[in-house]
């Protein structure tokens, strides 16, 4: 398993959002964020497609699946999870896309 290769699909995921192609995974975004302006919703989208802050804190494994950033002084948090092909456990093997569904979540810091 190779954390550069889950790093560059995890970041092909990102930068297709809010339109992820199935193949890649999804992404689902928490009702506090859609309860959110349109405007700020598609600056959510703009930052978490070209989050690039990565640092021993925020991304210890160096598989960029995790991002925290602010606007407008409202925090909120991005997160990628693997699952297998059913959506019912972990994927056994992230850095494989043949064998992981990626699921990207935006949210709101306070609904973590």
């Amino acid at each position: 398993m190779s954390n550069q290769t889950i790093a560059a699909l995890n970041d092909q995921l990102r930068a297709l959002i809010p339109l992820v192609p199935k193949t890649l995974g999804a992404c689902t975004v928490t009702q506090g964020v859609l309860a959110l302006s349109a405007t700020t919703i598609a600056q959510v989208y703009t930052r978490v497609r070209t989050f690039s802050e990565f640092t021993e804190d925020n991304d210890p494994y160096g598989e960029h699946d995790f991002g925290s950033f602010e606007i407008d002084d409202q925090k909120f948090f991005w997160k990628i999870d693997y699952y297998d092909l059913n959506l019912e456990f972990a994927s056994e093997d992230p850095s494989d896309p043949d064998k992981t569904i990626r699921v990207l979540t935006i949210m709101l810091a306070e609904e973590y």
